[in-house]
């Protein structure tokens, strides 16, 4: 049969198909080849003896979270409890990019911020739809019903930056365990244990473990440049064709760092990026 990885714990993968679940076991021979079936993969199985037999060709997958045939990733980043976090939405937005996965920014808890925060807060925020990502930042169903309709949506950000409460929210039916953050370490108790793919608003979204890393995972120095928006796109402006925006003379990025047109938190973290790779 045919069907779709929807849950994973453990060694168990509950597989839907014709609207039907069924618990299966990977075969031997995926350990053998170095191969781990993830949320997400088109499968064959057997279900008769539960097992996985066949794992069709994924168009993408992310190694954390461990997710495929992704139509979309939700990066769901706080600006406060936990406080927004530049250096991880920066560097997931780039690794999405670069699994040609569209990502969207869902920023939370902007009801948190006093006056002054909100207005510094409003201006990143309209920086990075001014480079041209999508950004979601009132928690509304209405608002999410044309995003997730017929899409494979990942759910990732900040741990504590609500990507469980959204999908509660969602569809009231799931009732996943939320908690607080924990202020000694700025960021939020990790409450999500599995990685798991539901039916929410007519599309699937996959709600992941929450995590603070995440690596340039096969991508070149030229990658990384290649996925951070105004990095790529100010390139043909630049003195030198194959520009890094590091130390050549005749960079447009510079320039425009240089006239506050392109955020300093951006461009830092680019430079962490290039020189560490982490």
């Amino acid at each position: 049969m045919e069907g779709i990885i929807i849950k994973n714990i453990s060694n168990d993968y509950v597989i839907k198909s014709n609207n039907k679940t069924y618990t299966c076991k990977a075969r031997g021979k995926f350990r053998k080849d170095n191969i781990t079936p993830l949320v997400g993969d088109n499968v064959t199985f057997d279900e008769n003896n539960n097992y996985i037999l066949k794992i069709n060709s994924r168009k993408n997958y992310l190694i954390r979270p461990s997710v495929s045939n992704i139509d979309q990733a939700l990066v769901v980043t706080s600006v406060k409890e936990p406080n927004l976090d530049t250096f991880l939405l920066d560097k997931l937005l780039t690794v999405i990019s670069f699994n040609n996965i569209e990502p969207i920014i869902c920023f939370t808890k902007l009801d948190l911020l006093n006056n002054q925060e909100l207005e510094e807060i409003n201006n990143i925020i309209s920086y990075y739809q001014k480079i041209g990502y999508k950004v979601i930042t009132n928690q509304h169903k209405q608002d999410f019903i044309p995003i997730l309709k017929n899409k494979i949506t990942v759910l990732t950000g900040q741990s504590g930056a609500g990507k469980s409460s959204i999908l509660n929210m969602l569809n009231n039916n799931l009732k996943l365990k939320t908690d607080s953050i924990s202020y000694a370490l700025n960021r939020g108790k990790h409450t999500t244990r599995h990685t798991e793919l539901f039916e929410v608003l007519d599309g699937f979204v996959v709600d992941t473990p929450g995590f603070s890393q995440v690596d340039f995972h096969n991508m070149t120095k030229t990658d990384i440049r290649d996925n951070m928006k105004e990095m790529f796109d100010n390139l043909h402006y630049c003195k030198y064709r194959d520009c890094m925006h590091m130390k050549e003379d005749g960079c447009q990025v510079k320039k425009l760092v240089e006239k506050n047109e392109i955020l300093n938190s951006r461009y830092n973290n680019y430079i962490l990026f290039i020189e560490n790779g982490k």
